[in-house]
């Protein structure tokens, strides 16, 4: 496909993350009408923050520079396919394309297999390696009930 400025930079940003030994090697961008908006690297060791992955470090960062929680319009250049977290972050963010570098499967035979996370999407709550289960659902409708009472509410 050839030489693309804003993926040379991810993977600029990645490899650069692991010689500082400020994360993994993972580097992201978010660029709107073929600007650089923000960028974010692997923070996860750096800050104990196990959600610090480069996608949703460069997504906070975009929404803060645009002052907007919608990234519309935008287009994220990963070094690496994004995770099921960043996959799910990538949506609620609305970008508009994603373009990545390494797959998963570059990710796992490097020891970042989320293969198990995807798995855990087709069990049931039960039976996933975290059990999970429901408790006091009707107590917890009627925050939603409220929110849909509110009248000035902010739709996402």
């Amino acid at each position: 496909m050839g030489e693309n400025p804003f993926m040379r930079q991810a993977i600029d940003l990645a490899a650069e993350n692991v010689r500082s030994g400020r994360g993994g090697p993972f580097g992201a961008l978010i660029v709107r009408d073929g600007a650089l908006v923000a960028s974010g690297t692997n923070l996860v060791t750096a800050s104990k923050d196990p959600t610090a992955h480069a996608e949703i470090v460069a997504i906070r960062n975009a929404c803060a520079a645009l002052g907007a929680f919608h990234l519309t319009g935008c287009e994220i250049f990963a070094s690496c396919e994004p995770c099921p977290m960043c996959l799910g972050a990538i949506y609620w963010a609305r970008l508009s394309r994603v373009t990545f570098g390494c797959t998963h499967k570059d990710a796992a035979e490097a020891g970042f297999d989320d293969s198990f996370i995807y798995s855990q999407f087709r069990v049931s709550g039960a039976e996933r390696r975290i059990p999970m289960s429901g408790l006091m659902r009707e107590e917890a409708l009627e925050c939603f009930r409220e929110w849909e009472r509110k009248t000035d509410r902010i739709a996402y």
